[in-house]
């Protein structure tokens, strides 16, 4: 068996040197001379030279990605228009991984990706199509992951670099895959740059003009925790981080970074008489305040200039059950977060201050292969968000003391194995309103999204 395959390897070897010697200067091909297989292994390492490679023969190189694009129509009540959009809820990306055996139980590792927009699905407003004036990160690439580590199979695995902690898609647990197309917990990645408009058809500054600053009109995003991330929810950042090792399904994490941030988590995937479960848990405390510029494990809004005091405390989860038999699914998710020191500010003094913030949300489903080209999956999604104080001066509504979202959603999926392509449409409804300083009660006018796409991954 052996010698059989030293053979083959060697005929392929010299069918490859003779190829490559036809795109190359006669002076190399004679210098081939009649005893071709004698210097063999530097005909190899020649043609190693002109192959692109991974730059060791010891660490493991895979690269992957995906591209998700779409075209998304909107209307907020009095404007409606068109465009096209990476989709943030999934977007595109590269990434670059491998690992390299250390001892029989030990191995050490890395994950470098990078996020691509080509326009910002959940940036762009009535005034900018591609979502590029606000910050010059919102379009273009940014670095998502960039980590090592070691890993034990009975000890664990640490993390050192930018990447998620235990808070990290803790809230976004999804069996079904649809989070590719729109996902039920996070609301603010479709559509979340648009200006809201108020019941007679201006914006919150009272004129039709949308304006370049953050704080000239209330944004749709800005309503959840200023910056759109569902309380619970983790954030990628600079951190250490541990992994469990896997018992019975459950892997536990902890982790640190910045100046403070901490959280642990519990994570479980099994499978039961042909049913699905998949769930995450993770709580985290924070003193370090959001600024502009400073990504931390989770945003704590209490002061947003550098040096500010923070307090600030979150829990969330979800869960995702899928029956294999019948394709029917159901998702939930629920978060909060505790601001213990924005009512303390001067700027909220002798104001209704709310420092919770809370939300729930659920999608329910059916994912069946009813064509030869892949699955298909129908869901539906509710979204609920009661939230607290934003520190952010508004032109003229002023701050903002609560809010509340209802989205409600219905999208379908198809797959395309053969293409390892998954093509989507899906329609969203907001409902919205606000309670601020300086205008009182806004109840906005509600916002439409029809959103098509597609998402091939490599």
């Amino acid at each position: 068996m052996t010698g059989g395959w030293v053979g083959t390897r060697k005929a392929a070897l010299i069918a490859a040197s003779g190829l490559l010697s036809l795109g190359t200067a006669p002076a190399f091909a004679a210098d081939l001379g009649g005893n071709c297989c004698a210097d063999l292994e530097e005909r190899i390492a020649e043609l190693e030279a002109t192959t692109a490679r991974k730059g060791n023969r010891k660490v493991k190189l895979e690269v992957s990605g995906q591209v998700n694009e779409a075209v998304l129509f909107w209307d907020d009540g009095v404007e409606s228009n068109a465009g096209v959009y990476t989709n943030d809820d999934s977007r595109t990306r590269f990434r670059f991984k491998g690992d390299a055996k250390i001892a029989d139980d030990w191995k050490a590792g890395y994950l470098i990706e990078i996020g691509i927009r080509a326009a910002n699905s959940k940036r762009f407003t009535q005034d900018d199509d591609d979502g590029a004036a606000g910050n010059a990160a919102d379009v273009g690439l940014d670095v998502r992951h960039s980590v090592w580590y070691i890993d034990s199979k009975k000890l664990g695995r640490v993390w050192v670099g930018l990447t998620g902690g235990a808070g990290e898609n803790v809230t976004e647990v999804n069996l079904a895959g649809t989070n590719d197309a729109a996902k039920y917990s996070d609301v603010e990645d479709l559509g979340g740059g648009l200006a809201l408009r108020k019941a007679n058809g201006l914006y919150s500054n009272n004129t039709d003009v949308v304006g370049t600053g953050s704080s000239d009109t209330i944004r749709f995003r800005r309503l959840i925790r200023d910056s759109g991330n569902q309380p619970g929810e983790g954030r990628r950042y600079n951190l250490v981080r541990y992994d469990t090792p896997e018992i019975a399904g459950f892997t536990g994490t902890v982790n640190w970074g910045e100046d403070d941030t901490w959280e642990m988590g519990l994570k479980y995937k099994g499978e039961f008489s042909g049913v699905k479960l998949a769930a995450a848990i993770a709580y985290g405390e924070t003193s370090e305040p959001t600024f502009t510029g400073n990504t931390i494990g989770f945003e704590c809004t209490a002061s947003l200039s550098a040096g500010g005091v923070a307090d600030c405390n979150q829990l969330g989860g979800s869960i995702s059950v899928l029956h294999e038999e019948t394709g029917l699914y159901a998702n939930f998710a629920a978060g909060y977060l505790e601001d213990n020191e924005i009512k303390s500010l001067a700027v909220f003094a002798g104001q209704n201050v709310d420092d919770t913030y809370e939300f729930y949300a659920g999608e329910v489903g059916i994912q069946r292969k009813w064509t030869p080209l892949g699955k298909t999956t129908v869901f539906g999604q509710y979204y609920n968000y009661d939230g607290g104080a934003i520190n952010r001066n508004y032109t003229v509504a002023g701050r903002i003391l609560s809010s509340e979202l209802d989205v409600y959603s219905l999208g379908v999926m198809q797959g395309i194995d053969n293409a390892a392509l998954n093509i989507y449409a899906v329609y969203r409804h907001v409902e919205s309103e606000a309670n601020t300083v300086n205008s009182g009660q806004l109840d906005f006018q509600d916002l439409d999204f029809f959103l098509t796409g597609g998402i091939i991954k490599f």
